[in-house]
């Protein structure tokens, strides 16, 4: 069923919103390829990750820091396959919000996507098939900003050409969405297609 929210657009966050968490599969994989322990891995590998996002640490030396951080050592061609089994795990979709996305779609209401992701999710973001359905998007990486700085959310808006009382914004971390509302954005902290739904079917009234 189409929701119509005129003259307001909707912001989406992609990880673990319209994306799934890597599953433990995933997880599995990418220790394979690295060669490590998990107690010693996902510390760095989350620790680094908001320069990865601002997009000050290049993927390289995102990978490097956290093979000096293991102790491990790595080639040039298991840093390939780290990256790659890393990106892969991240590219599996929620198909109820993906339902949502289309039903606001078709409901004619606008949507954009702001995401905190390095600047190598761009392309998939806008060149996917994600891509035809935001009239904008916005990757922390490329902009040099991450959420919830409230620099990011006013970038979004200018280019989007609307003041913050006419966007709502979703994402599955409430620092971001309570960044997003402290400047006069509408939020919801997503928890699952259905409660996202219900959200802003009566949003729509």
């Amino acid at each position: 069923m189409p929701i119509s929210l005129p003259g307001r657009v909707v912001i989406f966050d992609y990880g673990e919103v319209i994306s799934l968490s890597p599953s433990e599969a995933d997880r599995q994989a990418l220790l394979r390829v690295a060669g490590v322990e998990a107690d010693s891995f996902w510390e760095p590998y989350w620790r680094h990750r908001t320069e990865l996002d601002q997009g000050t640490l290049s993927i390289h030396d995102y990978w490097r820091r956290i093979e000096a951080d293991t102790g491990a050592q790595w080639s040039e061609s298991t840093l390939h396959l780290l990256w790659v089994t890393d990106f892969r795990g991240w590219l599996s979709v929620e198909p109820g919000t993906i339902d949502v996305l289309v039903d606001l779609r078709d409901g004619g209401t606008r949507l954009a996507l702001l995401s905190n992701a390095g600047a190598d999710f761009g392309s998939y973001f806008r060149q996917g098939l994600l891509g035809s359905l935001f009239e904008q998007v916005f990757v922390s990486g490329e902009l040099l900003l991450v959420k919830p700085d409230a620099a990011i959310f006013l970038h979004a808006l200018d280019e989007l050409g609307i003041d913050a009382a006419h966007a709502v914004f979703i994402d599955n971390k409430a620092e971001n969405v309570e960044g997003a509302e402290a400047i006069g954005i509408t939020g919801h902290v997503f928890t699952g297609a259905a409660d996202l739904r219900a959200f802003l079917v009566a949003l729509a009234g």
